[in-house]
């Protein structure tokens, strides 16, 4: 064998060991979308989708997308530099206006969005910055930027939501230019960031606050503008990241920015120069779902929040450790291994899907449920949910051994 089918034997071992005990919990084929579908004719309902306002199956979002497939077919065959549509644009007019900016780019990944961001922007010249809990795609950004011959900038780290360790940071970088990047909420942990003081120590100190809102984008904020709207300082961060993939209902990536900045990553971020078009009926789902937050944000925001709330209250008082959630993201901590994986497994057999979050995702000992409570859970599954993760979790020994919960902060 070669070395790379050696590596696969080795690195593949928990894997196996997971297939073998029945209890892998991953790549599970969904026979139709939405937040209820079957797997092998088994029913279930997703906790784990990240359709926070549930509008991925709306009939006006379908009919969009089949009239745009129409127009456009599936795709166009090269990138936005050759292969831009009068929808793109549009959407990208729509959007900079609705969150508040000049301008604002489309890209074909949430992820490719940020990675171009970061690789467009940092140099020689350059300190990124991260919170110690950045998602993959600032961690891969920021590893690009930093190895690129002749560009490479510098990297440090400061601790999660802390604008104490932010200044500590950025008083001692080497370079004269500063990029910090935070998130709005953390999708493992649930919790929101602290902008507002972030963005204090970014202005005074001279670096450029970049967002990625992935998780907040639809979710918070009075109209659902996110979690800039959500702390009152829209204005005051130049450049924010977010996604198609959560609340608008498919795939792709946004930034947010100045006419120039947005022009300076159009033209020098290979992840976006170099891969295919946001297929068209994408995109027209995209902006059928921003037409209904522009319309009715504020109620389906209310919604959303009302259901977190209920959920939250109810899981609490059975005793469930939430970690540091104050979102409708609540990481159902079990923080073993085999009961995490038995949970879930337990869990899908009785219908409910509630993915896995174990190492390398989290530190061992940190292993959780995921648990993400959206508008399109009706209370009476939230209430069924509950009833069965008590049931199960006082068999696997798991109520009242967690730490205590952050007060909730919807």
């Amino acid at each position: 064998m070669s070395w790379i089918e050696d590596k696969a034997t080795v690195e593949l071992t928990r894997i196996r060991e997971a297939k073998d005990a029945g209890v892998y919990p991953f790549f599970r084929p969904f026979e139709s979308g939405g937040l209820r579908t079957t797997v092998g004719g088994h029913a279930i309902v997703n906790y784990s989708s990240n359709d926070y306002m549930g509008l991925t199956n709306h009939p006006d979002v379908i009919a969009a997308a089949h009239k745009a497939l129409d127009t456009f077919a599936c795709g166009l065959s090269s990138s936005r530099v050759q292969a831009t549509t009068t929808m793109h644009v549009e959407l990208e007019e729509r959007l900079a206006k609705y969150f508040g900016f000049e301008a604002s780019l489309i890209t074909t990944t949430g992820y490719q969005a940020m990675v171009g961001t970061i690789a467009a922007l940092a140099d020689k010249d350059t300190t990124l910055v991260l919170d110690n809990l950045s998602h993959a795609c600032i961690l891969d950004g920021t590893f690009l930027a930093g190895g690129t011959p002749s560009r490479a900038a510098e990297i440090r780290f400061f601790n999660h939501n802390s604008a104490r360790s932010l200044r500590r940071v950025l008083e001692s970088r080497e370079r004269k230019n500063a990029l910090v990047l935070a998130e709005g909420i953390y999708s493992l942990d649930g919790d929101l960031g602290t902008l507002p003081e972030l963005a204090q120590v970014c202005n005074e100190l001279g670096a450029v606050f970049c967002v990625d809102d992935a998780h907040g984008s639809g979710t918070h904020g009075v109209h659902g503008r996110g979690a800039l709207e959500h702390f009152g300082i829209e204005g005051q961060v130049p450049l924010v990241v977010s996604t198609f993939s959560k609340v608008f209902g498919g795939i792709g990536g946004i930034i947010l920015g100045s006419q120039n900045v947005i022009d300076l990553i159009k033209h020098t971020a290979r992840s976006f120069v170099f891969s295919a078009t946001l297929p068209a009926p994408i995109v027209a789902a995209a902006a059928t779902i921003l037409t209904m937050l522009e319309k009715d944000g504020p109620a389906l925001v209310e919604e959303l929040h009302a259901k977190a709330s209920y959920m939250r209250k109810k899981l609490i008082e059975r005793g469930f450790d939430l970690g540091l959630s104050n979102t409708h993201i609540m990481p159902v901590m079990i923080r073993d291994e085999t009961k995490c994986l038995l949970m879930h497994h337990m869990l899908y057999e009785r219908g409910i899907h509630m993915v896995p979050i174990t190492y390398p995702g989290v530190k061992k000992g940190e292993e959780r449920l995921r648990l993400n409570v959206t508008r399109g859970h009706t209370y009476e599954e939230l209430d069924h949910a509950v009833e069965v993760l008590t049931e199960l979790a006082t068999l696997g020994g798991i109520l009242g051994q967690g730490t205590e919960t952050q007060p909730a902060s919807e």
